[in-house]
């Protein structure tokens, strides 16, 4: 188990884009209300650099290990979602909607299946059915369906995040810990914009959205530092 004390110092370096980006992102503070290019591609920008600190592992990184493979893939997919809802008073949001839907299954597929942890899941299918509770007075249309089956992909994604964490014994891994963390603000971020589109209101809520997203991208990537499956096992699990 690699100690996160050598965690920060190999990989910290690798992420200061990432929380450069993050600040220019808060400091210029571009208006929902005035969407344009240019403040796509502020928004997206700490997800670019995401991109970049899994690419600054290497290609061949990539290549060999399919998990970290998916949650790269996932991030494209989570960039242009960050840029349709730019527009999503355009009519923009089903779409930004979709591309972090397929965001949340490559997560789920990248964290994969072992252990399975039915108690995680039930957990946390008790969480999805509570919350689609209370958003589903205010739902119509299309929404009552679409919001109940991206609720149930986010609360899957939480759940294979969190199957394999471990926070003592000789099992701890802090990629689990990243993941799990990564997961649990995912989901914070995804409800507080459920809220404050179809509830009612949420105070700060774009300050909180875009934190405690950015937060949770970076944990997710962190967690591919220390990929859990080599190309070479996962064409054996595969054959068995």
């Amino acid at each position: 188990m690699v100690s996160p004390v050598t965690v920060v110092k190999s990989e910290g370096p690798k992420l200061v884009p990432f929380f450069k980006a993050t600040c220019v992102y808060f400091v210029l503070w571009l208006p929902l209300s005035s969407p344009s290019w240019v403040s796509a591609l502020i928004k997206c920008l700490p997800i670019f650099c995401l991109w970049l600190f899994l690419l600054a592992h290497g290609l061949g990184f990539l290549l060999t290990h399919p998990s970290a493979t998916r949650i790269f893939v996932g991030l494209v997919f989570s960039a242009i979602g960050d840029a349709f809802l730019i527009w999503q008073d355009q009519g923009y949001f089903l779409h930004g909607l979709l591309m972090f839907a397929v965001t949340h299954m490559l997560y789920a597929s990248a964290f994969g299946m072992r252990p399975l942890a039915l108690r995680t899941g039930l957990l946390m299918a008790v969480l999805a059915v509570l919350c689609y509770a209370v958003f589903y007075p205010s739902l119509t249309g299309a929404f009552t369906y679409l919001v109940g089956v991206y609720v149930a992909l986010v609360g899957f994604m939480g759940w294979r995040a969190m199957a394999g964490l471990h926070l003592v014994g000789a099992a701890w891994r802090w990629t689990e810990l990243a993941a799990g963390g990564g997961a649990l603000l995912f989901i914070v971020s995804d409800l507080t914009i459920g809220l404050d589109k179809f509830c009612f209101p949420v105070p700060y809520s774009r300050a909180f959205i875009m934190s405690t997203y950015y937060a949770a991208q970076m944990l997710i990537a962190l967690s591919a530092v220390e990929s859990r499956e080599p190309v070479e096992d996962y064409r054996l699990s595969k054959a068995k």
